[in-house]
């Protein structure tokens, strides 16, 4: 019996009040098998003691019986959670979660915005995206009901990007205290670029940044959302792991540049959360190509990559943003291409992008919603 085979009965199990598995969770960390004991191991935040008991009688149903299998051994390391009150979660499939594993109460939808590589310019991306999406969900008559949680704990440029700047307010004290995420362009940002000052580095391993990005989900009061966009930083390492540990994801966006450099690591960022069961909502090619002021369109990094990269990936592309001074110039201002120029060919691309993610998880909601009456 494989890792890959064990893994495939462990998604029989569900986390206590999730309808989702706890391999979409990301909660298994290994599994193997040698002379005839299967042993896996789990790694969880919660607050509730009978979550572990249970997961472990429900492994051991999922793997007895299955041939060659003479015993079955389950490690389960459980981070403590203190419960606020943010953090009794309400799943978008209706479950829900004690302690602190979970999305914050009345979180419709999340998303992440990730690259395989950094250089593609995905918060640029991120940023304009999320005000397109409070735009078409403001003309839909649900204004202020879009999040940015900017993730790239190393490197936060969102609030430069977003023109905000200064602390967030804190309410309550101590374990309960609730930071209020800033507001602007109709989006409600949170970001590490908040809490650290200009000139301090950020150097830290792993575990701060696995507890950073928990705080951002569970301590942020993020209110009402119709969507929570994440800007995730390069790669497949902590924060990426975290975050689908910690926030039930409804789907991924992946960010590349047309050329092979980019595509080929953008493609392993996809694979990585198709194997933890989050759905690829498409692929978004950035800087595709350049119209100079004669009207005569160059492809300065290649052309193709976007769509290549979203077959292999079997997934859709979402649109090509051209590579545009003035979408530069809008993330020195904090002023996005999106909000200064709406009706610019850059802005009209990412309002179809936000309005075709925003109709492709109102269907997906609707399907789930058909086969949970069925």
């Amino acid at each position: 019996m494989t890792s890959d085979e064990i893994k495939e009965l462990l998604k029989q199990v569900k986390y206590p009040g999730f309808s989702r598995d706890i391999v979409s969770f990301g909660l298994v960390r290994s599994a193997g098998f040698f002379d005839g004991t299967v042993k896996v191991a789990l790694s969880l935040t919660s607050s509730d003691p009978k979550a572990p008991l249970q997961l472990k009688a429900d492994i051991d149903r999922a793997l007895r019986g299955q041939p060659g299998v003479t015993d079955i051994l389950v490690e389960i390391a459980v981070t403590p959670a203190k419960a606020t009150p943010a953090s009794t979660a309400t799943t978008a499939t209706g479950g829900n979660l004690a302690g602190n594993s979970g999305a914050p109460k009345k979180i419709r939808r999340a998303i992440a915005i990730a690259s395989g590589k950094g250089g593609v310019g995905k918060s640029t991306f991120a940023v304009n995206l999320a005000c397109a999406v409070a735009q078409v969900l403001t003309a839909r008559g649900r204004a202020g009901r879009v999040g940015l949680m900017d993730c790239d704990i190393y490197g936060p440029s969102v609030p430069l990007m977003m023109g905000l700047s200064g602390r967030p307010e804190v309410l309550g004290e101590g374990t309960e205290a609730m930071l209020v995420p800033m507001e602007r362009h109709g989006v409600k940002v949170m970001s590490m670029g908040f809490l650290v000052d200009d000139n301090t580095p950020v150097v830290w391993r792993g575990p701060m940044i696995m507890k950073t990005v928990q705080q951002f989900v569970q301590n942020v009061q993020w209110g009402e959302l119709d969507l929570l966009l994440v800007d995730l930083p390069p790669g497949t390492g902590d924060a990426q792991l975290s975050l689908v540990q910690t926030l039930p994801l409804d789907g991924a966006v992946i960010v590349t540049t047309p050329q092979p450099a980019a595509t080929n690591v953008a493609r392993k960022g996809g694979l990585m959360f198709q194997k933890v069961n989050v759905p690829l909502l498409g692929v978004a090619e950035n800087m595709s190509f350049f119209i100079d002021p004669s009207g005569q369109r160059h492809d300065l990094f290649g052309s193709g990559g976007g769509i290549v990269t979203a077959e292999k990936l079997g997934t859709t592309l979402l649109g090509q943003v051209p590579l545009l001074p003035e979408i530069r110039a809008g993330g020195d201002t904090g002023l996005p291409i999106v909000v200064s120029a709406p009706q610019s060919t850059a802005g009209e691309v990412f309002r179809d992008i936000a309005t075709a993610l925003l109709d492709t998880l109102e269907r997906s909601a609707g399907a789930a919603g058909n086969r949970t009456g069925n």
